[in-house]
């Protein structure tokens, strides 16, 4: 695995202009954080590791080449973003990625629970 990001995210007053992650999720409190991990290989296969299932689904992600941010689109059209920029890495590594593969983890045993296929946008600003 070439690119690796983590990230734990809590509860937070001062919400991101296009939404936190956190309230698009179940469970997030300030003892039971979410935990994110994004992995790309350098064929451009991602995967996006989560401890929280989703309120809603996800119609897509959006990947911006230049800000290295990314989005989540959820089937209502609303925007979360993950809450932190990714590496340049990352960045080169999902020029070659179509779709992201979310795998929900069991937050006790850190075992894989579900995963399935979200398309992936990417564009520059």
């Amino acid at each position: 695995m070439i690119g690796l990001m983590t990230k734990q995210t809590g509860q937070s007053e001062d919400l991101p202009q296009r939404g936190n992650l956190t309230d698009f999720v179940y469970g997030v409190d300030e003892d039971h954080k979410l935990m994110i991990e994004v992995a790309v290989k350098e064929d451009g296969k991602c995967a996006i590791f989560h401890n929280k299932p989703f309120r809603n689904d996800l119609s897509w992600l959006e990947f911006d080449l230049d800000t290295y941010e990314l989005d989540f689109i959820l089937d209502n059209g609303e925007i979360r973003n993950i809450g932190m920029p990714l590496t340049k890495a990352v960045s080169k590594n999902m020029q070659n990625s179509h779709q992201v593969l979310m795998v929900l983890m069991d937050d006790e045993t850190g075992d894989a629970k579900e995963g399935h296929y979200v398309p992936l946008i990417l564009h520059k600003k």
